[in-house]
């Protein structure tokens, strides 16, 4: 069986191409007008002049051309690369210049958002646009999404240009120095990811899942991999507000849903009475508050609930079998089918049971590293512990960063994170990607940003600047319109005098956080 991701819409055509594949609103796909789709969009890639290997961008919300576009671009031989679209021209710019994109695709009124910045993208050559009007796109070609795929709406399954060790996409994550960071991601890692977790969730051919994250987001991706391998159903969703989650599961049918603690906690607050064909839910992104787990496995009580872990950088890491939840609700499982997950002391031996250590991930779903960053590549993806000396070729892990202890049966729980990343809804905060916008309004002179407790959002970023409180309406008015909206702060705080410093003359992010613990959850700890 194929290794390659477009082989998952390939393979599954050829099998039983009446299968609907994909639903956006009122379109529906079945699994051959999809596989036709993607060869179109491979075809559309290979005219417009893509190289083995060269990036291609899609930056646009979740819809069928962004699908298209995904797969084509692997069936082309290059690499894609899902942009968040809450992401601001700025944040776009950094990305694909980053990864040195070469092919874009967006809709019409992101391109006229992007255009100025994208002189900052010296490798880009061509832009295509949703719909069938090309419009203007200053001196790049622009080229029109939907007669590009009717030029060549004929085109055969083209020959693999890639084998599965090969990149097949780049998936961008905040990272703790400021400046998102790429994952580099082969079709191997993502095809032994969606084996591993459509095997654990009994994903068969006629579920229909619910794909209500972000695409740019390894989660919300896996969604559509996990669907296509199994030859299920994808249905996409851009919601707005948490019961239109709810409307979308009852009107369609849907089997499996997954989802982050914020959006979970909004959920469980709704009549799930009329929602009978849910099989499964899945939790990642951070732990799920027991308040939140009671009130799921009451309203869905035919639902399997499935607590997850996983970094970027190795896809998915730990899973609770459903079985274990009420003896064990406050763990994130043991380590999912094909992979090893250690917890160890900072020289590598392994840990006792309870005792806190870090984790460990080995096996196939460990991405290839940091696009362009042998530096942060080398901090994070290390030799695997306890390997034998004789190996003359040492296997890479990831070292997650995060502390976690196991019990005597393997379970394992989480402690807390090693860095200052700030988790919000699911999505990993770069502290110093949003200081280094505060510090370039010039409307202070210091700030220090950090997160802190919060009973929905998981974590809420607070901002302190050394200042005149007269400026806050204007600075949270330019956060706003320089950062997607769960990376603004919650809250400003003013601080007399010069921020305090630690020892190397850093600004301390900790003793300031430490004043902060209880300003959203007054049951949060008071020490950091």
């Amino acid at each position: 069986m194929s290794e390659l991701l477009q082989d998952f819409i390939f393979d599954t055509a050829r099998k039983t191409p009446d299968a609907e594949a994909l639903v956006y609103g009122a379109e529906r796909l079945n699994y051959r007008a999809l596989a036709q789709s993607v060869r179109a969009a491979a075809a559309a890639f290979a005219a417009a002049g893509v190289g083995r290997g060269e990036r291609i961008a899609v930056y646009l919300e979740k819809r069928i051309e962004t699908v298209s576009a995904l797969f084509g671009a692997a069936a082309a031989g290059a690499v894609f690369v899902p942009v968040n679209p809450l992401l601001k021209p700025e944040q776009v710019a950094y990305i694909l210049a980053d990864c040195n994109v070469r092919i874009l695709v967006t809709s019409p009124e992101r391109l006229r958002q992007l255009e100025p910045a994208l002189a900052a993208c010296p490798d880009l050559r061509t832009v295509f646009v949703t719909g069938a009007d090309a419009g203007a796109g200053g001196a790049l070609p622009v080229l029109a999404w939907d007669t590009a795929l009717a030029t060549h709406a004929d085109a055969a399954e083209p020959a693999a240009r890639r084998i599965d060790q090969d990149v097949a996409a780049i998936l961008y994550t905040s990272g703790s120095t400021g400046r998102p960071k790429g994952v580099v991601l082969s079709h191997r890692n993502m095809a032994a990811g969606a084996r591993s977790v459509a095997g654990y969730l009994a994903i068969a051919p006629g579920d229909r899942l619910l794909a209500v994250l972000p695409l740019s987001f390894d989660y919300g991706l896996s969604q559509l991999t996990c669907a296509f391998l199994c030859g299920a159903s994808a249905v996409l969703l851009n919601h707005l507000f948490a019961r239109d989650v709810v409307k979308a599961v009852v009107d369609e049918r849907i089997t499996g849903l997954a989802a982050v603690p914020p959006l979970w906690s909004q959920l469980a607050r709704l009549d799930w009475s009329a929602a009978t064909s849910l099989r499964y839910l899945t939790n990642s992104g951070g732990a799920l508050p027991r308040a939140t787990v009671d009130a799921l496995r009451e309203r869905l009580p035919h639902a399997e609930l499935f607590l997850m872990y996983g970094l970027t950088e190795a896809f998915r890491s730990t899973y609770l079998p459903p079985a274990e939840l009420a003896r064990r609700p406050d763990s994130m499982g043991r380590a999912i089918p094909n992979a090893e997950v250690m917890v160890v002391r900072p020289d590598g031996s392994r840990c006792a049971p309870h005792e806190p250590g870090e984790l460990v991930h080995r096996g196939a779903l460990v991405a290839l590293g940091y696009w362009n960053d042998p530096v942060k590549t080398a901090e994070r993806f290390r030799p695997a512990p306890s390997q034998d000396p004789a190996l003359p070729l040492p296997e890479m892990a990831v070292w997650s960063g995060d502390t976690v202890r196991a019990d005597e049966e393997g379970y394992l729980y989480f402690i807390g994170r090693s860095d200052e990343m700030i988790k919000v809804s699911g999505y990993r905060v770069s502290p110093t990607e949003i200081e280094e916008v505060v510090s370039a309004t010039g409307l202070v002179e210091e700030a220090a940003c950090f997160g802190v407790p919060h009973p929905e959002l998981g974590q809420a970023v607070v901002l302190v600047v050394a200042g005149d409180g007269a400026v806050v309406p204007a600075l949270l008015a330019e956060c706003k319109r320089r950062l997607p909206a769960y990376m603004v702060p919650l809250h400003v705080a003013l601080h007399p005098g010069q921020l305090p410093r630690n020892p190397n003359g850093k600004i301390d992010r900790k003793a300031l956080q430490s004043g902060f613990l209880t300003l959203f959850d007054p049951s949060a700890k008071t020490s950091s």
